[in-house]
């Protein structure tokens, strides 16, 4: 466990990652490890809770949607917030408002953060470990396709529709790409190492204060 001076400090880690690659595992190791909260799915409920909005409107427009990212407007009845056009709701805002409860969070405490362009909404954050884990292919079919009990075929097209999203939703709203090295502070490949040598690294970094 880190000492007690350097868990004071508020930093936040963000980990974007492929499908397959552990990149959400990685998450929940470092939420147990370090002792402090893992964002992921959580923020959809979060969003609607300090926006008022139904959950839908935000799993709709969800990185991981499988509806896609670009359907650019949602059907919307309460009239939230002044720049929406007549009854809809655009992904900016949705995305603005997702934004909000990220960096409201980050300014509460140290936490980690999954996915969802996290690293770009708190690039000016002063304590900020940005991670991308990525897998070689033929371990993320294996992995999906136990996981998921399905065909290593199938896992092939699911892991090439998600990382699709993924990139699409990334890019879009950021001035980075999505998986470049150039984009993160840190790169790990989980074909190579392993989570428990990751959260070991990551650990050290923070204990050095080298975020």
């Amino acid at each position: 466990m880190l000492i007690h001076s350097v868990m004071d400090k508020k930093y936040v880690i963000t980990i974007g990652r492929q499908l397959g690659s552990g990149g959400r595992y990685l998450g929940e190791q470092l939420s147990e490890k370090l002792g402090i909260p893992c964002y992921d799915k959580e923020l959809i409920q979060l969003a609607s809770r300090e926006s008022g909005l139904g959950k839908e409107f935000f799993e709709r427009a969800d990185e991981q949607s499988k509806h896609g990212f670009f359907n650019t407007f949602f059907g919307f009845r309460s009239g939230y917030m002044g720049d929406v056009t007549g009854n809809y709701l655009s992904n900016e805002i949705l995305f603005k408002i997702q934004s909000d409860v990220i960096k409201n969070l980050a300014e509460k405490e140290s936490c980690i953060f999954v996915g969802r362009c996290a690293d770009y909404i708190l690039r000016e954050h002063t304590k900020l470990l940005s991670i991308f884990v990525s897998a070689e292919i033929d371990d993320r079919i294996r992995i999906i396709s136990e996981n998921n009990k399905i065909p290593p075929e199938n896992a092939k097209i699911l892991i090439e529709q998600t990382d699709k999203k993924r990139a699409g939703y990334y890019n879009y709203f950021s001035n980075k790409t999505w998986g470049m090295a150039t984009s993160y502070k840190l790169c790990f490949n989980s074909s190579f190492i392993s989570i428990q040598d990751m959260i070991s690294f990551i650990e050290e970094r923070i204990k050095k204060d080298q975020l």
